[in-house]
């Protein structure tokens, strides 16, 4: 039986890493570290996945055991009592799955939120130190966490060497599941040895991304949980919405950056609340993604109600002579969504999303949302999501601050 294997990682008197390149497995790899053992050093296995379907090298082992005298069984039986069956990601690649996750790398902010709701002690740090204000929603574990930085998405700021230096049982990233996000996730696989996996950032796709990412690290049974609650969420919007007549839907532009003139087309990530409602999203034209525009455009769209996340906007529409000719602006159907201590709308687009489908739900159609009571809907979701509910004053802050609700 011929079997080559590569070291992929090597530190000195510490432990290395190897991977099967040729051999009877279709997926072998192993972490190795070393210990004294009394005048000499032992090689124990840290972590090992070994493709499940191993009856096929089982019989390659034996085809071998004439050449290795019985020291292949005792390499390999450990690793296949160690490893967990490889799962398929959102992208569709196989990804080995570690016996133990007990360190998790997120690549990104949305990836961030959905792992601390499920592990919280797993997380090994935040993209973005939170800032002092963020941090008063957590408890002080989190809000001491570390900035990693983020390895995808605009203004990455971390690479293969920090993600290494954090020692992580597993990468994960939530958002975009195609293109340069599944190439980099396989190509930083390839270079740390350690999984890493990618899944579906849309709204829609919370229930399940919640139930994958809780399988891979080990916390199934709490994922569930927050899937089946988000379900019955998302159902009820939808029933919501599904009572507003479709000409009773309002025309609505979401203006981002300081400016109010970034924006997303149908299909952007971005605006996803907007399609959840059922609302007439004015930019839908534009390319996907997020968008650029002019003024002119937004005078053009002439939009009944705006929607912003940037309160420096928020604040200077109202005395801006182009943006008082718009009607969302004139009859003052401007509104800020609450940002702490992650946005409601975006920044980033994850599960904190839900709290502004409730919150934009209450501003478009106040009949079908007029018995959700908000104020509860967000202690709930700080409690599941967060680990901590608000306290009144934060909430008072939260929903008091101009601009979040209709002007009495």
């Amino acid at each position: 039986m011929r079997w080559r294997t590569r070291i992929e990682r090597w530190e000195p008197g510490e432990r290395f890493v190897d991977r099967q390149l040729a051999g009877p497995y279709r997926l072998w790899w192993h972490e190795h570290g070393f210990t004294d053992a009394g005048g000499g050093t032992r090689i124990d296995i840290r972590r090992a996945v070994v493709d499940p379907a191993w009856r096929r090298a089982q019989a390659g082992a034996r085809a071998g055991m004439s050449v290795l005298h019985g020291v292949l069984p005792l390499l390999l039986v450990p690793a296949l009592a160690l490893a967990q069956a490889p799962l398929v990601d959102a992208t569709g690649r196989t990804i080995p799955v570690p016996a133990r996750v007990e360190r998790v790398y997120t690549a990104g902010p949305p990836a961030s939120v959905l792992l601390y709701a499920i592990a919280p002690a797993k997380l090994l740090g935040w993209t973005r130190a939170l800032r002092p204000r963020e941090a008063a929603f957590f408890d002080v574990r989190a809000a001491a966490l570390p900035e990693l930085g983020r390895l995808t998405g605009r203004g990455n700021t971390a690479n293969v060497e920090v993600v290494l230096r954090a020692r992580p049982d597993l990468i994960v990233d939530v958002g975009f599941v195609a293109g340069s996000y599944a190439s980099l996730a396989e190509r930083v696989q390839a270079q740390t040895g350690i999984p890493y996996a990618l899944f579906d950032g849309r709204l829609e796709a919370t229930p399940a991304t919640l139930r994958t990412l809780g399988r891979l690290s080990g916390d199934a049974a709490a994922a569930d949980a927050l899937a089946t609650w988000f379900e019955h969420e998302l159902a009820d919007i939808k029933a919501r919405v599904a009572r507003v007549p479709v000409a009773e839907r309002p025309r609505v532009y979401y203006g981002r950056g300081p400016a109010g003139l970034q924006t997303g087309g149908r299909g952007s990530i971005n605006v996803e609340v907007l399609e959840l409602l059922g609302a007439e999203n004015v930019a839908a034209e534009a390319r996907a993604g997020l968008v650029t525009v002019s003024p002119e455009q937004v005078l053009l769209w002439n939009p009944a109600v705006i929607l912003t996340t940037d309160p420096n906007f928020w604040a200077r529409a109202w005395n801006d002579p182009l943006w008082r000719a718009v009607d969302a602006v004139a009859q003052r159907r401007l509104y800020l969504s609450p940002k702490l201590p992650f946005g409601w709308f975006d920044f980033p687009p994850g599960p904190n999303r839900l709290l502004g489908a409730w919150w934009a739900g209450q501003l478009l159609y106040p009949q079908a949302f007029a018995d959700l009571d908000l104020r509860q809907k967000v202690v709930e979701f700080h409690r599941r999501f967060y680990h901590r509910a608000p306290s009144d004053a934060q909430l008072d802050a939260l929903l008091g601050e101009p601009g979040v609700r209709p002007p009495q």
